[in-house]
């Protein structure tokens, strides 16, 4: 993980909770491991975030801060994406890099990591944010609540707890951003997989009307959101393993390391035997076996599917750029060994439920691909590429830009697989590596962390919208 050396003296800016302290390397000052909301611990736990505790004096802003409870990737994509655990209780809290915390009437990016739902933090290496304040940009890094605590569905806590704290830390945005320089009338949220899906939520939620004003989608759709019902059957799965009772005082009364074993025994069983009578058909539907722990349909956060939202006019007069990655499920399915046994048979049964996917794997399958090779062909177009380009056809008015990443990673076997675009969009090829492999090009990185850049400073990223000319951009 990068990390900064003080090279001059140290910052201090005054929020609305107190005072921070951040260092500055090569002209760019960062604050670490701010809080933006009350530790979500013990009887907070599974309630709306609440507010932070101000402090007295200048609070040491110079080291990340925790991330939420969780345990690591499986070992084979362990070995390409880095995933930083350090447990503690103030996990909801923002990294923020600045050009310059005096300046005023930047432009403000708000990173949302992915990691399904369930991993992920702003910690990790590739996320950090100084690139994007070298070229003038006040850049945030948030947390937010994962796994149960965050998007279980639990009689007696509100839905959509993750999608609630990321609105905290939008709102904190809002009325904090001007101390670091930001403009808080220039946000742009972008985030990379369940980050991703939550831009998708963010602009279709009420509550977040007025918190953003572009927004970025890598590798996300509109469709990320399951019924109540279904997701309850997984919470009363979950607190069967555990042994308590589907509420907030049943999973309130073990602990956080029994939470996230149970959590995890739960996804294997998901995976190996994707049963809607168990899991729920939505949660099947739209989990892929990946994800068992979403965003739920309520009348607060999240009154229809996000997509659905969209179309009713949700989002409009939102910027957005929007994409995916040529081999997404390389991700998932090489390093896994799952493509290199998938039988025809296999495959067949794990797309069966998706209208069209079966003929388009045998299509590719009778023009000489194996099988496991179809498989993440077709779940690439199911997950993510279709998803994308029926959220732009839902915005034709609006202004849509879409684009197609193509960079392989051919060491590793993975293609453009899932995450590759990261590095190239934060331009941290050195700290990408094992995800990218030894060859990646940085004139791609030059391209899309510009085009990023660009887009959050005047609403361009520099190609044509979507609708009507139906322009593509290929970083490849």
């Amino acid at each position: 993980m990068a990390e900064l050396a003080e090279t001059s003296t140290a910052p201090t800016v005054t929020i609305t909770s107190g005072a921070v302290r951040g260092k500055v390397r090569d002209g760019v000052s960062a604050f670490l491991g701010i809080p933006y909301a009350a530790p979500p611990v013990d009887a907070a736990a599974f309630a709306p975030p609440g507010p932070v505790q101000p402090w007295e004096g200048v609070r040491d802003a110079t080291a990340y801060g925790p991330t939420a409870p969780q345990v690591g990737y499986p070992a084979p994509i362990a070995k390409l994406f880095e995933n930083a655990i350090e447990l503690g209780d103030d996990y909801l809290n923002v990294n923020v890099w600045t050009p310059d915390p005096s300046a005023s009437g930047l432009p403000v990016m708000v990173w949302i990591h992915g990691g399904a739902f369930a991993r992920g933090s702003n910690r990790v290496g590739i996320y950090s944010g100084e690139t994007f304040a070298r070229d003038g940009v006040v850049f945030v890094g948030i947390n937010y609540r994962l796994g149960v605590p965050g998007f279980a569905s639990v009689d007696g806590a509100p839905e959509n707890r993750g999608l609630l704290d990321q609105i905290a830390a939008l709102t904190w945005v809002q009325q904090n951003v001007a101390a670091f320089g930001g403009d808080p009338a220039r946000v742009t949220i972008f985030g990379e997989s369940a980050g991703a899906m939550s831009v998708a939520s963010l602009m279709s939620s009420p509550l977040a009307n007025g918190l953003f004003h572009r927004a970025i989608m890598q590798s996300g759709n509109g469709n990320t959101a399951v019924a109540v019902e279904d997701a309850r059957k997984v919470t009363a799965r979950l607190a069967g393993l555990l042994g308590v009772s589907p509420d907030v005082a049943g999973l309130g009364s073990v602990s956080s390391a029994e939470l996230l074993k149970a959590q995890t025994d739960l996804a294997l069983e998901a995976t190996l035997n994707p049963d809607p009578e168990i899991f729920g058909s939505t949660v099947i539907e739209v989990g892929l076996g990946i994800m068992t722990m979403l965003p739920v349909v309520d009348s607060q956060v999240l009154p229809n599917v996000p997509e659905a939202s969209i179309a009713a006019g949700a989002g409009r007069d939102i910027p957005l750029i929007a994409g995916w990655n040529a081999d997404e499920f390389r991700f998932f399915l090489v390093p896994t060994g799952v493509a290199a046994q998938a039988t025809p048979e296999f495959a067949r049964g794990m797309i069966g439920g998706y209208r069209g996917a079966v003929e388009s794997f045998d299509e590719h399958l009778a023009a000489g691909a194996a099988p496991g090779d179809a498989l993440c062909m077709v779940l690439t177009d199911i997950a993510f590429r279709s998803g994308t380009l029926k959220l732009a056809e839902l915005r034709p008015d609006d202004q849509t830009y879409i684009y197609e990443f193509g960079v392989p990673n051919d060491e590793a076997g993975i293609g453009a697989g899932h995450a590759v675009d990261i590095p190239y969009v934060f331009d941290h090829l050195e700290a990408g590596r094992r995800l990218i492999g030894p060859d990646a090009p940085q004139a791609v990185a030059d391209a899309m962390h510009s085009a990023w850049v660009s887009f959050a400073k005047t609403g361009d990223p520099g190609w044509g919208r979507y609708l009507p000319q139906q322009t593509v951009q290929r970083f490849d």
